[in-house]
């Protein structure tokens, strides 16, 4: 994922006081995940960037919204020391993939490889990210409803690929926080969705519903967990 192993910026910030399980470190930038926890005041930022002045703080509250809502998800689907396949497209979602994923080296031990899945040996590696958001999970419980269909969501029906776990950090997450947050940073986001009656009515619904996702996918799973036909 990343040249840069970053381990004497994170002894230093260990010497400070800075808990660097609620940072995610990415070239030369730090995205704070959890202020609070992280300890990483004003202060200690000064003394960092003293040492480290190529480096840029980003304190944004709607990262750590993300944050908040993939911890959800990755507390209890992956493993310590778990080898995580994160294939890399050059897009929105992989970028945020890698943010995300990045501090459970520290919490977890594990171990992230981006690239193209066919360039992996398949024992390499133990589970792959998948880049599904809450906005795939609605279009998808949607496509079901006004098909007649069983009621079911992604991240329960496809479970794995061949021998290997599929996670989903971003199946809570809005399409729209990424990229919110994305172009804060000053970069592009362009999500490549086809249009379709699905996703026009999930718009649509978002006018009138400001957590039209959420019910949608809490619905869905409530029908499902309970196998309601």
């Amino acid at each position: 994922m990343n040249q840069h192993d970053h381990g004497n910026e994170l002894r230093f910030l260990g010497k400070i006081g800075v808990d660097t399980r609620f940072l995610s470190l990415y070239r030369f930038n730090i995205f704070i995940n959890n202020q609070r926890f992280s300890k990483f005041t004003r202060k200690r930022e000064e003394q960092f960037l003293k040492n480290y002045p190529d480096f840029q703080i980003h304190r944004s509250g709607l990262f750590q919204r993300l944050c908040t809502r993939a911890s959800r998800v990755l507390a209890s689907s992956i493993k310590p020391r778990e080898k995580i396949l994160v294939p890399d497209d050059n897009s929105c979602t992989d970028f945020a993939l890698k943010i995300l994923l990045e501090p459970y080296k520290r919490k977890y031990g594990i171990q992230i490889l981006s690239g193209n899945m066919v360039d992996f040996d398949p024992a390499k590696y133990d589970s792959i990210a998948m880049a599904t958001t809450l906005d795939d999970e609605a279009v998808h419980v949607l496509n079901r409803l006004f098909n007649g269909e069983k009621m079911d969501v992604v991240h329960e029906i496809n479970t794995h690929e061949r021998d290997h776990k599929l996670i989903y950090p971003l199946q809570n997450i809005p399409s729209s926080w990424i990229v919110e947050w994305i172009e804060n940073l000053g970069h592009e986001c362009e999500f490549s969705i086809q249009t379709n009656y699905e996703l026009e009515t999930l718009i649509f619904l978002g006018n009138f519903v400001s957590d039209v996702r959420e019910n949608i996918l809490k619905s869905a799973l409530f029908i499902s967990e309970n196998s309601i036909e």
